[in-house]
């Protein structure tokens, strides 16, 4: 492709395939471990804020959500929490990074539908590891004319990736990640709600974009494509 040839990014977890449900499974888990000590509102609100404190640590995924399960339960049991507590949370993280697969519908013909009509990119954070191995479990490997993995989604990432494009679109889940920074660095921003979406992942809507657009499934992102450019 030429260097003003359109490229299409794509978000990878909840836009491809599921990812928060694992999360949120997880996280009931962890809250039927530790019942004795707190009740779930109050365990959700101190494991979010303790991966709110982390992130800047450990950074985005399983991982740093594991750690911050246990840093969880050690606050609210006033470092009391039973080693095997601690070794079941372990072993959830753990299953969480062996866990399949799962496709959204519309992901693979969406992919496929825009490599014909420019560059498709696949742009998500997290895990080095982790995302490495979702994307091969996915099939869709080979559908990318190129990966960015990357710790954060900003603007310099979006500006960096889209430099030179004739035309520029990016499509994911999440209004934080996806669209605001990617709206900041020029290009289209395409929202495709999910039915979960982390909190921190959570946004408002820009205001009048002209370049901001929302569509129910990846199903319509040709169509939206073939009316943009």
């Amino acid at each position: 492709m030429a260097a003003q040839d359109p490229v299409f990014g794509f978000d990878a977890d909840d836009t491809l395939w599921h990812n928060e449900k694992f999360f949120r499974l997880t996280q009931g888990r962890f809250a039927e471990l530790l019942a004795d000590h707190a009740e779930p509102e109050t365990l959700e609100a101190r494991l979010l804020a303790a991966e709110r404190r982390n992130i800047g640590h450990y950074g985005f995924g399983i991982k740093g959500f594991t750690l911050s399960m246990i840093e969880t339960a050690l606050e609210v049991t006033g470092n009391r929490v039973p080693g095997e507590v601690i070794a079941e949370l372990l072993a959830a993280g753990q299953e969480m990074l062996r866990h399949p697969i799962e496709l959204l519908p519309g992901a693979v013909a969406a992919v496929a539908a825009l490599a014909e009509r420019g560059r498709v990119v696949l742009i998500t954070k997290g895990d080095l590891l982790d995302q490495e191995r979702k994307l091969a479990q996915s099939g869709l490997g080979e559908a990318f004319d190129s990966v960015e993995i990357v710790s954060d989604k900003t603007e310099a990432t979006y500006a960096r990736v889209f430099a030179g494009a004739g035309f520029a679109l990016m499509a994911g889940n999440s209004m934080k990640s996806d669209v605001l920074p990617a709206l900041a660095a020029g290009a289209h921003g395409v929202h495709v709600p999910h039915e979960t979406t982390w909190a921190l992942e959570e946004a408002d809507d820009p205001a009048q974009s002209p370049l901001f657009h929302r569509i129910a499934a990846l199903g319509e992102l040709p169509r939206l494509v073939d009316r943009l450019i």
